[in-house]
């Protein structure tokens, strides 16, 4: 069995140390045991370790995902069903994250399009829609997203300088 520094698990797990040290505190990783000189040892299984949670963190799974995920990777029996269950929840979460992002896109679109049809002013929709409590609304009727009006108009007054009406 290997033993590796802090740094020399690091290294290999493609993390910073800081990581290593973060996943410690959080309980992921099993505290290292040390050297007669104070340096700090961890075996392989720290870095299967390791390499599962950077694994996993990049599918998505939180921490706290995590920390159940090497649970039940510890007590197999029946793991796999529950392991697929928990994946099938995630792939649920990223789904409404997608339509989540998809209505933004589509509102900051819609803004965008409002600046190109805008007449030359010192106005801007995107600033506008943004000072209006927020940058988008949900239609209630059809689900749509859309700029939000708003609800401050500004104008010129006869000396050139802006008012809000």
């Amino acid at each position: 069995m290997e033993q590796l520094t802090v740094g020399e698990l690091a290294r290999q797990a493609h993390v910073n140390r800081e990581t290593v040290r973060y996943y410690e505190r959080r309980l992921l990783l099993p505290r290292a045991s040390r050297t007669i000189s104070g340096y700090r040892i961890f075996s392989d299984d720290a870095l299967r370790r390791l390499r599962f949670i950077r694994h996993a963190k990049a599918l998505g799974f939180s921490l706290n995902e995590i920390r159940d995920l090497l649970t039940l990777r510890v007590n197999s029996i029946g793991a796999c069903d529950r392991v697929q269950e928990r994946t099938r929840a995630k792939i649920a979460d990223i789904n409404k994250k997608i339509d989540s992002l998809q209505k933004v896109k589509g509102a900051l679109c819609e803004l965008v399009d409002a600046c190109a049809r805008r007449r030359k002013s010192n106005e801007c929709p995107i600033l506008d829609s943004l000072d209006a409590n927020g940058w988008f609304e949900q239609d209630a009727v059809n689900g749509k997203t859309r700029p939000r009006r708003s609800s401050v108009r500004s104008a010129r007054n006869s000396s050139g300088q802006m008012r809000i009406q």
